[in-house]
């Protein structure tokens, strides 16, 4: 048995294989910079209305009940909240871009949630962190910076336009940050490790780039 299949199950191995081959080949790469002071549309996109749907074959389906959310590592005071507990924490509304790796970028999504910023505010980082992993309940990860992380407009989403996040999308909570490829904004999340050392994720480690910078067309490499 593989790593791939221990590690998630029932994947959908082509999909797996055929981004791999996206990173090897390049593909959507331009050559072009975007200015994001002056183009809202990253280089290589292209705008679509709907919200497509891109996962690991896996679509997990969290009873808010058994919902729980961790924040450990290097920080001064871990959590474990519940659903009630999220929902007791100061609500947050933003409205930013989508833009996805695979070339399609949406437009003015409204996510109500849980403000990171707010969040550091509890758990108080160390001085040593450096680094955040991101786990969810598929089994992937993603990395961030402690500072991508703490821009002001990263939230702990649970609607989406007004409505509960579905699981297709990443319900019952999922990262946003809209200042990177999707990947970067986890669905299903469960845990926020604060390390010293980087530790590149799922996607990191099979081609696609470290900080995923769309306007920089960070799809792949380093």
């Amino acid at each position: 048995m593989s790593d791939d299949t221990s590690l998630f199950g029932k994947l959908k191995t082509k999909l797996i294989e055929r981004k791999q081959e996206w990173a090897r080949e390049g593909r959507h790469l331009t050559g072009h910079l975007g200015d994001r002071s002056r183009d809202r549309l990253p280089p290589g996109q292209h705008e679509v209305r709907t919200w497509p749907v891109l996962d690991l074959g896996i679509q997990p389906k969290i009873p808010m009940e058994k919902f729980q959310l961790t924040v450990d590592g290097l920080v001064e005071t871990p959590i474990v909240w519940d659903w009630q507990a999220l929902m007791d924490q100061p609500p947050a509304t933003f409205i930013s871009d989508i833009h996805c790796v695979t070339a399609w970028s949406r437009y003015d999504n409204r996510w109500d949630g849980v403000a990171v910023s707010h969040l550091l505010s509890v758990v108080k980082p160390k001085p040593e962190a450096n680094h955040v992993v991101l786990h969810s309940h598929d089994g992937y990860t993603t990395n961030l910076t402690v500072a991508n992380f703490s821009a002001p407009d990263v939230i702990l989403a649970h609607s989406w336009e007004g409505e509960p996040l579905t699981s297709e999308h990443g319900g019952p909570v999922r990262l946003v940050v809209p200042q990177f490829y999707f990947w970067k904004s986890s669905k299903w999340l469960k845990r926020i490790e604060f390390v010293a050392v980087d530790k590149p994720g799922y996607w990191e480690v099979r081609g696609y780039h470290n900080e995923g910078d769309p306007w920089n067309e960070d799809r792949y490499g380093r």
